[in-house]
């Protein structure tokens, strides 16, 4: 299997885009701006989805599912989520095609005109807020703390596989509180679950941290979110947290009873991360050979390919492959014998460092006789020789060698990519060279902050949720500045 990928350092965007199409990941569709995530790349997902939901039901949540299709009306509620979303949004106008004159052709049925428009659903507050209302009377009924696992629709212009598509996958939590300090404890406690998730299972060191008010989630008053950077230096937020306030309780007049009889809008927060992680996961550790997945998170974590000549050897190295196969399932690892014979172990081998497979075994009948395995590790692709009966000790160590390895490779690119400036200058020739994460002063106006935005294209990250407060000066305004925050260039 010829990889033939163009490198990172040729160009990094071509080789990510070329990388997610031939690792088999996924594929551009008929449909434009839209999406074919194939099965190896759904599995990951799957992956994904499977940590997080389940993180998500042990910090109390449940799942449901709302409608795709939300009432124009419905938005007009709260005006700066309209605001926000407007430019993106998919509408549904008709009801109904039929056949034109030429009887040959299908067209729009100008008499099936809905009576309301229907947006196909960029994000859910509004048809959420509207089904809350419902199940709300008294401080009986909160909190809610609901998840649901969903498509979106956003029109975007300029799409990229995962990290920018119309249509996208993710999970979305809207959650109704009886006092603000319940809300922003939740939306806390997710920005925290997202990070841990990143961190543990991603192998992806991330920066929590604020966003600024024009950054923020339209209709939020307080945005939390997780910046992790990729290896061409540009930032990717990794998932995003919202303190909603009381808008949309007021927007769509969701009150409640309290404990002293008195008629209050309930609190809340929304959350969500999609399938831009898996851009994230593809960008943060791959090489120029190919995917380089966690194990944590890879659909397969062990391979093992039988090499041999003839049935016999076959059946000999099959014996002793599928007995390993059996001890390594055993202990709980993800593990795939491939004794296709369509294709050759070096195809194979070929084929499983460009989908990142953690770790390989190849056993042939020399390896039989000696009672060893060859055992290649996909991150540092070092090779070593295994007795066959310490395998399972072996592998399990490797597994969880090989996640922190990947972290601390990402985590060390990440502090020799992290720079402290004072000056303006500064910091336009650090972003035009290393680029990277900049952590530098500013005055804290939206004037200066779309200033530096305009003029090099770099924004405010996050202001990190750290304790260095330490005060100074601007870089570009000379005025007072409370701490530095984080700037970059980003997806």
């Amino acid at each position: 299997m010829a990889k033939n990928l163009t490198t990172r350092e040729e160009d990094y965007s071509k080789w990510y885009n070329e990388l997610v199409v031939k690792a088999d990941l996924a594929e551009n569709s008929g449909v434009r701006g839209c999406m074919v995530i194939k099965p190896y790349g759904y599995a990951i997902w799957e992956k994904m989805q499977a940590e997080l939901d389940r993180m998500f039901k042990e910090t109390g949540h449940q799942n449901a599912y709302f409608p795709l299709f939300i009432p124009k009306s419905y938005f007009s509620k709260e005006a700066s989520h309209v605001d926000g979303f407007a430019k993106e949004c998919a509408v549904v106008t008709h009801y109904r095609l039929k056949t034109d004159e030429s009887g040959k052709g299908i067209i729009v049925d100008p008499d099936a005109k809905l009576e309301e428009e229907l947006i196909v659903r960029p994000t859910s507050e509004t048809i959420i807020w509207d089904t809350y209302r419902k199940w709300v009377q008294s401080y009986r009924d909160l909190p809610i703390l609901v998840n649901q696992w969903a498509n979106v629709v956003r029109w975007e212009m300029r799409t990229r596989l995962f990290l920018r598509t119309a249509e996208f996958l993710w999970q979305e939590g809207h959650t109704a509180h009886a006092t603000e300090a319940e809300a922003i404890a939740e939306a806390e406690q997710m920005l925290r679950v997202y990070a841990e998730f990143v961190e543990n299972y991603m192998a992806i060191p991330v920066i929590k941290g604020l966003k600024t008010e024009s950054e923020r989630f339209a209709g939020a008053l307080e945005t939390y979110c997780i910046e992790a950077l990729m290896q061409d230096g540009k930032a990717l937020q990794a998932g995003t947290s919202h303190f909603l306030g009381q808008n949309f309780a007021k927007a769509f007049d969701v009150k409640f009873t309290d404990k002293e009889g008195k008629m209050d809008y309930v609190w809340a927060t929304s959350w969500g991360v999609s399938t831009r992680l898996m851009g994230a996961l593809v960008m943060t550790h791959s090489d120029d050979n190919g995917l380089v997945l966690p194990p944590n998170l890879a659909p397969d974590q062990v391979v093992i390919v039988p090499i041999y000549r003839n049935d016999e050897q076959f059946d000999a190295v099959s014996e002793v492959a599928k007995m390993i196969m059996n001890d390594l399932r055993a202990s709980g690892l993800r593990v795939k014998f491939d004794d296709r014979d369509t294709h050759k172990p070096g195809w194979k081998f070929n084929e499983y460092e460009l989908k990142g497979v953690p770790v390989r075994i190849a056993i042939g009948p020399k390896d039989v006789e000696k009672g060893t395995v060859e055992i290649a590790r996909r991150d540092t692709l070092e090779k070593e020789f295994v007795k066959t009966e310490d395998v399972v000790d072996t592998i399990g160590a490797l597994m969880d060698e090989i996640q922190k390895n990947l972290y601390k490779k990402a985590s060390d690119f990440r502090s020799n990519n992290t720079t402290t400036v004072d000056s303006y200058d500064e910091f336009k020739e650090v972003l035009n060279t290393s680029g990277g994460f900049i952590l530098a002063h500013w005055d804290g106006s939206a004037e200066t902050e779309e200033r530096i935005k305009n003029e090099t294209k770099a924004t405010i990250r996050c202001i990190p949720l750290d304790d260095n407060t330490q005060p100074g000066s601007c870089m570009v305004t000379g005025k007072p500045s409370s701490r530095r925050v984080l700037f970059a260039r980003a997806y």
